[in-house]
């Protein structure tokens, strides 16, 4: 039996309180392929005391037992895999391989490193006389986007379990089926009734009132910037701890000494992954102006040599974008380019030839950007990467922190020590230096407008935590 119009709530599949179906579109051909509900307060409500009720004993459950029941979600997890991916590529156009290898696959990689975190992991110690303890926030809220959705399903119901919150997630309604799947994973995993509820929704209302809940004790976001501004405001009045992973303008400095055809190839690569979808995307290309052209052509090379198709297409290394809105708004700043004078590489405005159904956009490259371009300085969240040229160093690092955002940002350098120190000054909460592979264990958050708190591993535990002092523990002598 299919649960898309239903709800997961205290442990059974229930039907919202008041009918509200909404179409899931696939990205590849604009047609409807799935509905699902929109849930409503009174869901939330029944959703969230559900939530409260479980956790009066699962708040105070030994790490073993947290510990089984995430490694059971782990292997059913692993056993639905291909159902995840096939979820995940229709409703919001990841190509279908990418699809499972990087979305269903970064999933499992955070369920299985906080598993590992937390065989480990020290919940208390004794500080002179007194005992320091790190207990279960409580009842926790959490929202998630569409456009990594099982990498932020997992890097927050993972931690939230092993610290011992129970949870109310919505995800983002635009990709809803892998999150309905992941709780079918939960219910067969044998979660306890009410430490996992799922209600889909849209911000202005469900998530609306997941964060102004008096019995939610704290919100897990991750989204826009300013979907985020919105639950922080919604969440101040219970004074309940929020966390936020927002958006991202993240800048690559190439240094004059590094190898530019591989740099600039894999930065095209890391801006064009996802469909450009990614908010940790490096999209502002520093360059040394007398090296400007020669990255120019590189980019243009790379460029071309990304095939934009179907998500099920056997060739396609870009899906869709995953919206008309998303779309829309990639064409106006592409546009802006455009018409404030960069220099268009590759791609342009509007659909590839062969492509006239969908939403895909051409791989775009634009060279000559100034700092104070819109395509500089705004989200563009797609497959768009500006190229900037640098007249000193310094000037590059200046300019990659001048901006709200601080996400991420990128080192490419021959000289390891100078990567280094570049790395000191910038102004984002991660630095990655010539591409290295990805880490389930580093802390993932953002500087200023892209966030705080952190995710994965340790440092996403640490997020669900309390921390309770015990004075006069240790009896005096």
């Amino acid at each position: 039996m299919s649960h898309d119009l239903q709800f997961y709530i205290d442990g059974a599949w229930v039907d919202p309180m008041v009918p509200n179906a909404l179409d899931v579109i696939d990205p590849s051909n604009e047609d409807a392929f799935a509905q699902i509900s929109l849930g409503s307060k009174a869901d939330v409500d029944k959703a969230v005391a559900a939530a409260k009720r479980a956790f009066a004993s699962f708040g105070f459950a030994e790490v073993e037992e947290r510990l089984d029941i995430l490694n059971r979600v782990i292997e059913v997890y692993k056993k639905r895999s291909k159902d995840l991916a096939l979820a995940v590529s229709r409703e919001m156009g990841a190509p279908r391989q990418m699809a499972l290898d990087s979305q269903v696959g970064v999933g499992q990689a955070h369920l299985e490193k906080m598993a590992e975190v937390l065989k480990t992991f020290q919940f208390r110690h004794v500080k002179g006389s007194s005992l320091i303890v790190k207990e279960p926030i409580g009842v926790v809220g959490l929202i998630t986007p569409w456009n990594w959705p099982l990498n932020q399903i997992t890097c927050k119901v993972g931690p939230a379990l092993a610290a011992g919150c129970t949870m109310v997630l919505k995800p983002s309604e635009i990709a809803p089926l892998d999150a309905i799947i992941f709780a079918e994973i939960m219910d067969e995993a044998g979660v306890p009734k009410g430490v996992f509820n799922l209600v889909n929704g849209d911000g202005p209302t469900v998530g609306q009132a997941l964060a102004s809940h008096p019995d939610v004790d704290m919100m897990s976001f991750t989204g826009s910037t300013r979907a985020g501004i919105l639950v922080a405001k919604a969440a101040a009045d219970t004074v309940k701890r929020v966390h936020q992973e927002l958006g991202g303008k993240s800048a690559n400095i190439l240094f004059p000494d590094v190898d530019f055809q591989k740099a600039v190839t894999k930065g095209v690569a890391g801006c064009f992954g996802n469909s450009g979808q990614s908010c940790n995307a490096p999209t502002r290309m520093f360059v040394p102006r007398d090296r400007h052209d020669e990255a120019a052509a590189y980019a243009k090379t790379a460029a071309e040599k990304f095939t934009v198709g179907p998500a099920d297409a056997p060739g396609s290394k870009l899906g869709p974008v995953v919206s008309q809105i998303q779309f829309d708004k990639i064409q106006d700043l592409v546009q802006s380019g455009i018409d404030e004078g960069a220099t268009l590489v590759a791609g342009g405005p509007g659909r590839p030839a062969e492509l006239n159904r969908g939403y895909y956009v051409r791989p775009t490259v634009f060279a000559n950007v100034t700092h104070d371009m819109r395509i500089a300085r705004e989200e563009i969240f797609g497959p768009v990467l500006s190229i900037l040229p640098y007249d000193t160093v310094e000037q590059a690092i200046e300019q990659a922190n001048d901006t709200v955002y601080g996400l991420a940002s990128y080192i490419q350098a021959k000289d390891i020590e100078k990567a280094r120190q570049a790395a000191a000054r910038m102004r984002s909460g991660n630095v990655y230096i010539n591409y290295p592979t990805w880490d389930a264990g580093l802390p993932f958050g953002g500087y200023k407008q892209s966030g705080n708190g952190r995710e994965y591993a340790e440092y996403g535990l640490e997020d669900f935590l309390e921390i309770k002092g015990i004075a006069g523990y240790e009896a005096a002598e």
